[in-house]
């Protein structure tokens, strides 16, 4: 099943699409006509473009019109890619040429490749390119959407953290995983600690867990369905990265499940199916030389260059990590994936260097109830499993004088700020950074975890009571999203965590080494 703009009406979202930009253009029932379903979105901006992704209903060619004037008095027309059942519909458009540093609108149609001149109606948004001068950049970053069983709730005013990100203007912001929730089912309430009840927005698609292409396409355009995710997408530009629910909790390569929700068992083939859908449902720019990968840089003017990882595909079985030497067993970024990390770090000449990664470093994250790793952390002391490969990053930035080099994160469902200091840790190999993390967007808050000392890492800042280990609902506003602040004069950084509400809970400015 996938949501025809009947489904809308069926739940009193008929207007989603205006809400997600400022005109929808020649609204036609005429069937014969394409008809835009889901949303818009503009992601993966470089200095001269973006990727522009849209959906259909019908075998259609994306059209997008773009123009630096909102009135579209001088536009340039971009041909995109075919929009076919195969894809469920969804499309790209790749734009190139534009001026760097500015606001480009956008107009996104779909012609139709059964029936000449029908074309289908016209959803406008606007997003930022890269600048190549130095000036002020502000980003914004968090994860976890949908989680829990938290779907759309209309009655508490749907996902809001994304409508208090919106707020900030960013020019663009970074979902660090857990995009979906393809392993939680969406029910029709769900009991809350007051009482109350969590009344979901339902569709059939997100009824079950993932298994199959089409199901996991599902959790992506039922997160659109919610009037601020709609609207953000439309008008920021968004990277995204993947964690563990995109596909299931705590999955790793080869793993076969003991779960009766699955009839399919293998995670292997489960990850793919999940990672053809993500690729297909957002605005990523694919590698050439390989379409499967999900790790990249982006480059944001002089200040900024951002590394998006991915600690998924190529890690080795979840096991308590405690190994002494490298191995298959240890593997978390992969030797391929780390190696590209280290040069492309020695390489970068941005002022800031942002790593963002889908886990946190020093936090302790483990399998319900045991002591099995599904992060690096481990236990108190020096290096060990997966941490080798972060003792090899880190030893790295230090000896090729590497500066203002931090990470971002998500994954545990609160936000806290954690000070690594090579005179608190076991391993001291490494230059003083920080790692920020953040979220969730819209999901169960639990929390706060316990640090492993094996890189010295210090609580700073946390947002969230000292006991939330039994979890909070999203109705309890510890909904946190983070930003990042550069000023382009002096390249100062300023760091802040942010509530649902849009409340500032904590900041601080970092000067460049």
């Amino acid at each position: 099943m996938f949501l025809q703009r009947r489904d809308f009406l069926k739940v009193g979202l008929a207007t989603v699409g205006m809400m997600a930009s400022p005109m929808v253009f020649s609204l036609s029932a005429d069937p014969q006509r394409p008809r835009l379903i889901t949303g818009i979105s503009a992601g993966d901006v470089s200095y001269d473009g973006a990727v522009i992704w849209g959906r259909t209903d019908k075998p259609a060619l994306m059209q997008v019109e773009v123009s630096a004037d909102e009135t579209f008095t001088k536009a340039s027309r971009f041909v995109g890619g075919a929009a076919l059942a195969p894809t469920d519909f969804n499309a790209k458009t790749l734009l190139h040429g534009l001026l760097p540093g500015q606001i480009w609108y956008y107009r996104v149609s779909f012609a139709s490749l059964e029936n000449p001149g029908a074309v289908s109606d016209i959803w406008q948004g606007h997003f930022k390119t890269a600048p190549v001068l130095k000036g002020n950049v502000r980003f914004c970053w968090s994860g976890d959407t949908a989680g829990q069983g938290f779907g759309i709730d209309k009655n508490r005013g749907g996902m809001q953290t994304y409508a208090a990100i919106l707020r900030q203007q960013p020019d663009f912001f970074v979902h660090c995983g857990d995009l979906i929730y393809a392993d939680n089912p969406i029910e029709s309430s769900k009991t809350l600690s007051d009482g109350s009840q969590w009344q979901n927005l339902q569709t059939e698609g997100v009824s079950k867990v993932a298994e199959s292409v089409q199901e996991f396409r599902e959790h992506y355009y039922y997160n659109f369905l919610d009037e601020h995710v709609a609207k953000l997408h439309s008008q920021v530009a968004t990277f995204q990265q993947w964690d563990d629910h995109e596909v299931r909790n705590n999955w790793f390569p080869g793993q076969i499940l003991d779960d009766p929700r699955y009839t399919q068992k293998s995670i292997s083939l489960l990850a793919e199916h999940s990672r053809r859908a993500m690729l297909e449902c957002n605005p990523i720019r694919l590698n050439s030389l390989d379409e499967r990968q999900i790790y990249r840089k982006i480059a944001y003017g002089p200040h900024l260059d951002i590394f998006m990882l991915d600690m998924r595909s190529y890690r080795g079985p979840n096991n308590l990590n405690r190994q002494t030497e490298s191995s298959a067993q240890t593997a978390f970024l992969g030797a391929q994936q780390l190696a590209w990390l280290k040069q492309s770090l020695s390489r970068s000449d941005a002022t800031w260097k942002i790593i963002a990664a889908d886990m946190p470093i020093g936090l302790k994250v483990t399998d319900w109830g045991t002591e099995i790793a599904e992060n690096m952390a481990n236990i108190d002391g020096p290096p060990l499993g997966r941490e080798l490969e972060m003792a090899e990053l880190l030893r790295h930035i230090r000896d090729n004088h590497i500066y203002n080099v931090h990470f971002i994160t998500a994954d545990v469902h609160y936000c806290a700020s954690h000070y690594y200091a090579p005179e608190q840790a076991q391993f001291k190999d490494f230059m003083p950074f920080w790692e920020f993390v953040s979220g969730p967007l819209h999901a169960g808050t639990f929390g706060p975890g316990e640090l492993d000392n094996t890189f010295g890492p210090q609580l700073v800042f946390k947002g969230i009571p000292d006991d939330l280990q039994q979890g909070a609902e999203p109705s309890q506003d510890y909904q946190f999203f983070g930003q990042m602040d550069i000023d382009g004069e002096s390249g100062a950084l300023t760091v802040s965590h942010f509530n649902r509400k849009g409340e500032r809970l904590w900041h601080t400015q970092l000067l460049p080494t």
